[in-house]
């Protein structure tokens, strides 16, 4: 048996080496852990050996071979391929530990170069974990010094099996994934420092790790003066709200919440239902709009104090109309998604990630809980006040008919606190309004609370243990409530 050893990190890699030695494999290796392990006293040959090839170009290229990869990724089972090896005088290699240039790390130093980052590239190691994982079948891969104790333990106790090998593999492409983004992050960065962050005693810039045209750090600036932290925070609020609409729809906001969204047959009538929403608190807002601006939308837009309008496109009518206005800032761009799937979150010590909040509502998954069920003007409120509710900060209420939110409460440590908000801010009330919750109502109080505002249609996630207090309720009252078995909360 044969193993290939390659690896930037040398933690635990003698002791690795001999234990594989006490199991029988005889060892290959490259460079500075050939030399380790050499100078250890560790039998161990140069890959040199297997490719009868010096390594070249300073080392860039040693283990781009044959006799590296046939004797990696030959499938055992497969007659053809054993055949080639035996053809070509190939051996089979049966593990695989290699871990990968430090990039990230040198990266991270402040006088690191481009030419620097560039050298720390690792293409050969790359290259041998994919296809020894491809092959794990047959082949173990190791990629975590963390890994080397189990890897002998179970080969003391021929336990090295399939499923054991599959979840190295998985391992591995995980770490490549991460290696090739971290690559990517640093050289397609832009990094531009901001006047200032939240508050004027901040600092603050932006980085951008994407040059997609369908993300707002993309945006094409058609008029306007710089754009502050906040405005930028904003605009990706808005911006990210209003592409999810297929019909002409507004979305303004303010301090990172809508606090007016509107739909309609033109996109001026969407901005005037957004507007209306909320005629207070888009003074000095951001608004988004998902179709061309023209020259009605313009003329209606120009009348409010705004710092800043998005769109796919603006006409040159809109544009002469719009850009007589000093200071306000006008983006263009794309609204189709992106490919971003990720978001992170700043915390101390570190950063949280997770995929975004991308669920859409199913019609046709909905669970009908009531007696009374919705009628078809009720399931179109329902299902625009729910798209608003996954942008509303957690805990969210949101009011809205038809065509438009009617009232927004946002960020409350209660559910009841924010229906009272979103109650008391409401342009209209009444059975024409439904409510949607981004989270299941522990007890039926949102609900008697919805029930004296004269609300007739509830969308909520449910999954509470006292939901069934809230259903009897609602069938007391000829309230119609959907379940939709998706939260929303937003942090």
């Amino acid at each position: 048996m044969k193993a290939l050893l390659s690896v930037s990190n040398k933690t635990g890699i003698e002791k690795f080496a001999s234990g594989l030695i006490e199991q029988g494999y005889e060892l290959y290796s490259t460079g500075g852990t050939f030399k380790a392990l050499e100078d250890a006293g560790i039998a161990v040959k140069q890959v040199s050996d297997l490719t009868d090839f010096n390594e070249i170009m300073d080392g860039r290229v040693k283990t781009l071979h044959p006799a590296v990869h046939g004797g990696i990724l030959a499938d055992r089972d497969n007659p053809e391929h054993m055949e080639d090896l035996r053809k070509n005088n190939i051996e089979t290699i049966d593990l695989v530990a290699v871990n990968l240039y430090p990039f990230k790390e040198t990266v991270k130093k402040a006088d690191v170069t481009e030419s620097d980052a560039v050298e720390n590239i690792d293409i050969g190691g790359p290259t041998m974990l994919r296809a020894a994982a491809k092959n794990y079948s047959h082949v173990t891969t190791v990629v975590d010094p963390l890994d080397y104790e189990e890897v002998l333990e179970r080969l003391k106790n021929n336990a090295l099996d399939k499923d054991f090998r599959k979840k190295l593999m998985i391992k591995v492409f995980r770490h490549t994934n991460d290696y090739d983004q971290a690559i990517v992050n640093f050289f397609a960065q832009s990094e531009k420092t901001l006047r200032y962050g939240e508050n004027p005693h901040q600092s603050a810039k932006y980085v951008k790790t994407s040059d997609d045209k369908n993300t707002i750090l993309n945006a094409d600036v058609l008029h306007g003066k710089e754009l502050s932290y906040n405005n930028l925070r904003d605009a990706d609020s808005a911006f990210q709200l209003a592409k999810k609409f297929d019909l002409p729809a507004a979305v303004a906001v303010k301090h990172m919440n809508p606090c007016g969204v509107g739909t309609g047959d033109t996109i001026e009538e969407a901005f005037q239902n957004a507007f209306d929403a909320d005629n207070q608190s888009i003074f000095g807002g951001i608004v988004a709009l998902n179709k061309t601006v023209n020259e009605a939308a313009a003329e209606k837009l120009s009348k409010v104090f705004l710092e800043v309008i998005i769109a796919p496109h603006f006409s040159e009518e809109a544009l002469n109309i719009l850009t007589a206005k000093k200071n306000i800032r006008l983006l263009q761009v794309d609204f189709t998604e992106d490919a971003v799937q990720d978001e992170f979150v700043s915390v101390s010590g570190g950063y949280l990630v997770q995929s975004r909040d991308t669920g859409k509502l199913d019609k046709d998954s909905l669970e009908y809980v009531t007696e009374k069920k919705p009628d078809e003007e009720q399931l179109k409120a329902l299902a625009l006040a729910w798209e608003v509710s996954k942008h509303v900060k957690s805990n969210a209420i949101v009011l809205a008919n038809s065509r438009q939110t009617v009232g927004i409460g946002a960020g409350q440590m209660n559910r009841v606190g924010a229906l009272k908000i979103a109650a008391e801010r409401a342009i209209e009330l009444g059975e024409n309004i439904v409510l949607a919750s981004d989270g299941f109502f522990p007890m039926p109080d949102t609900v008697e609370n919805a029930y004296k505002y004269g609300i007739k249609a509830i969308i909520q996630p449910g999954g509470s243990k006292r939901d069934n207090e809230s259903i009897d309720f609602c069938n007391e009252n000829g309230i119609a409530m959907v379940f939709t078995g998706m939260r929303h909360f937003k942090h």
